[in-house]
């Protein structure tokens, strides 16, 4: 929990539930009693409460294992033609073997691989991406992508000096439905 939180339980909780308890056990009224047990329940509900938020809330930790599949572009970003065009012609495939195969495709058809390889740093609590282009390599893989972590999932985004930035996200290729 947080600072006043700590405040609060050190100053308040804990010297309201000793007065309390020590009024209960002299007196012998149930009041007293269920008093204690209600700020109790609701502490606990509190704590609960803030757990499963914080849960519930917290950007995924990623791991290097967790950036191995298949990834295509993301067209909810900027929907409408030019994602689908960037969709239809572009995908990447990270495999366990740290490889990385970048695709040039006309919709289904493969016309283009780049190769490569990956390392995962973790500067922090979540891994981070490099990526090591056989060169020449295509301008959307220049740099390192950098990496949009949610609370379930996460996607990469390449800065391609054509494109600017290009979204891709982990799923499978499906043809468009038009």
């Amino acid at each position: 929990m947080g600072f006043g939180f700590n405040l609060f339980f050190l100053f308040i909780f804990i010297p309201l539930t000793g007065i309390l308890l020590i009024t209960w056990l002299l007196s012998k009224k149930k009041i007293f009693g269920k008093t204690l047990g209600l700020i109790l329940l609701g502490i606990s509900g509190i704590v609960f409460l803030s757990r499963t938020m914080h849960w519930l809330t917290a950007k995924t930790e990623l791991k290097k294992k967790d950036y191995y599949g298949e990834y295509v572009i993301n067209r909810a970003y900027f929907p409408g033609r030019q994602a689908d065009w960037q969709y239809d012609n572009f995908r990447l495939e990270i495999n366990d073997n740290d490889s990385i195969y970048f695709y040039v495709t006309d919709k289904e058809k493969i016309l283009k691989t780049y190769r490569g390889t990956i390392t995962a740093t973790i500067p922090y609590n979540s891994a981070r991406l490099i990526i090591n282009m056989e060169q020449p390599t295509h301008h959307i893989l220049t740099s390192n992508p950098t990496v949009y972590r949610s609370p379930w999932s996460f996607y990469l985004v390449f800065y391609s000096p054509k494109f600017h930035n290009v979204y891709f996200k982990k799923d499978k290729w499906k043809p468009i439905d038009k």
